[in-house]
């Protein structure tokens, strides 16, 4: 069974805009995406074509959508959760970041990269947090696991190679 289509107009379409915006912190990109998609699935009905750009140009200067803002919140709360720098670049591109403001925001997470890596670490009981030390095959996992959270992999051999001691003198909770 096949789903009507939705009849849509400027004005539908600038209020599914601003439900969007009112409900989610989002990016110029990713406010594009979602008005995209309103188009490809929904039957347009209006006279003039939509006119998407200036829609999202609307949305700018009134300062319900600002891309910058968006990366440095979505920046900081991935750093917290412990992800590193590469996997941050990607979430700001996935979000449709201009690439100049994406750089900027890498480079200045890039100076917390050990704090995040440190986070993920205690998350996820690796290394210095580990109960019992990892064998060669586990500590090849957890490198892998670093990778994939989007550390380097020198931050994730440092951190592996951490002892307890270490990490206490540092004054960072073990649990």
């Amino acid at each position: 069974m096949t789903r009507k289509k939705q009849h849509l107009s400027a004005t539908l379409l600038e209020q599914l805009a601003y439900v969007y915006v009112a409900r989610y912190a989002t990016s110029t990109g990713k406010l594009r995406n979602y008005l995209h998609r309103k188009l490809a699935f929904g039957e347009w009905v209006d006279d003039a074509s939509p006119d998407i750009e200036g829609l999202i140009h609307k949305f700018v200067q009134r300062g319900f959508v600002d891309d910058s803002l968006y990366a440095e919140a979505r920046a900081r709360d991935l750093a917290n959760r412990g992800y590193g720098v590469n996997r941050i670049s990607a979430a700001l591109f996935q979000a449709g970041i201009d690439a100049e403001l994406g750089a900027e925001i890498r480079s200045s997470y890039s100076e917390t990269a050990l704090d995040s890596a440190l986070i993920f670490a205690r998350k996820r009981k690796f290394g210095p947090f580990a109960d019992v030390q990892a064998d060669h095959q586990k500590r090849q996992k957890q490198i892998a696991a670093f990778l994939r959270a989007g550390h380097d992999i020198k931050i994730a051999r440092k951190i592996l190679d951490l002892d307890e001691e270490f990490v206490q003198r540092l004054g960072i909770n073990r649990k």
